[in-house]
């Protein structure tokens, strides 16, 4: 089943973020490589695909995984969040209406 990963930044979070996106791409990456990513992308802080130092508000991952417990363990051990950069996570089944 799909889910959403829907994650909130903490204030300020561009430092950290940079310095765990790496890490987090990797990740992400793998989940891609197995063909389970539907879509993945950061929120910019701003109107703009590059919103320089203004920076992020938070991410969304739509991705399939065997069960809710499952997608939920895979978000708590992202690089953004041991490194701080969500304030919060939240892990919701998805289901696709469109394409």
């Amino acid at each position: 089943m799909l889910y959403a990963i829907i994650a909130t930044d903490v204030a300020n979070s561009l430092e950290k973020r940079l310095a765990a996106r790496p890490a987090h791409l990797e990740r992400l990456q793998v989940l891609n490589e197995q063909g389970r990513v539907v879509l993945a992308g950061p929120h910019p802080a701003i109107d703009s695909n590059d919103p320089g130092a203004a920076g992020f508000t938070g991410s969304l991952i739509v991705a399939e995984f065997e069960s809710l417990e499952a997608a939920q363990a895979w978000a708590e051990a992202d690089p953004f969040v041991t490194a701080g950069v969500y304030a919060n996570v939240l892990v919701k089944p998805f289901r696709q209406s469109m394409p």
